[in-house]
């Protein structure tokens, strides 16, 4: 069994914004994350893992994700805060075990 490296100064710039957004109809409180990679193909490998798990709850939350310069950006939708805190925290988990797994393999890994 391999060892997990000690990942506690990791290179990922993480960046954390939130908001709030008012619609016609009701409030909507929305998140963004943004991750730089600083590769491309990280980025995108993230992405691609990421993407298969869509919203459990896709009428109370909506995700987009979208990739630019290396960089993993991520906006949440949620029509109330405990549904957005639920399902930013779930991402978050899957996004660290994935960026880990990226770091544990190092550069060049095939696929």
């Amino acid at each position: 069994m391999a060892a997990v490296a000690d990942l506690s100064d990791t290179p990922n710039q993480w960046e954390f914004s939130c908001c709030e957004v008012s619609c016609n109809v009701s409030s909507t409180i929305c998140s963004d994350l943004e991750v730089d990679f600083e590769s491309e193909e990280n980025a995108s490998i993230v992405y691609a893992a990421l993407g298969v798990d869509k919203e459990l709850q896709p009428d109370k939350v909506k995700r987009q994700m979208w990739i630019s310069d290396g960089k993993l950006s991520v906006h949440f939708e949620a029509v109330e805060a405990r549904f957005l805190r639920a399902s930013f925290s779930a991402f978050v988990d899957v996004l660290t075990l994935a960026s880990k797994t990226i770091e544990e393999l190092g550069p060049g890994m095939v696929l």
